[in-house]
């Protein structure tokens, strides 16, 4: 009898990442606890998630023993819409700023008589 067999991954590997999971949420929770403020924080904070999301992506949905192929048509279209955000949010500053300029000329502008 023939059954269809997975590939199975030692435990110890599951472990270690739950490990550094909860080394990496202490790390972000830390960040909280010393008051950091501004842009450190928000760059620690997106660090920190940047790391669990790649981990668990990585080991967790199996992304690091499949096919380079399978890999790029899951991990690339979200890639490509977070560089396609940056470039509206960019457009969307220019936008602003533009209108901005413009229209704050243009009620400076003298009042034409009649």
């Amino acid at each position: 009898m023939a059954h269809a067999q997975g590939q199975q991954h030692p435990i110890g590997i599951y472990l270690k990442i739950w490990g550094l999971l909860f080394i990496l949420s202490t790390a972000s929770y830390l960040v909280d606890y010393f008051h950091f403020q501004g842009y450190l924080r928000w760059f620690l904070i997106v660090t920190f998630m940047l790391m669990k999301a790649g981990l668990i992506v990585a080991v967790f949905m199996h992304m690091i023993w499949e096919r380079l192929a399978l890999v790029y048509a899951i991990l690339v279209p979200p890639l490509l819409l977070m560089v396609l955000l940056g470039i509206g949010a960019l457009e969307a500053d220019y936008t602003f700023f533009t209108r901005g300029t413009f229209f704050a000329a243009a009620t400076k502008a003298p009042a034409q008589h009649r």
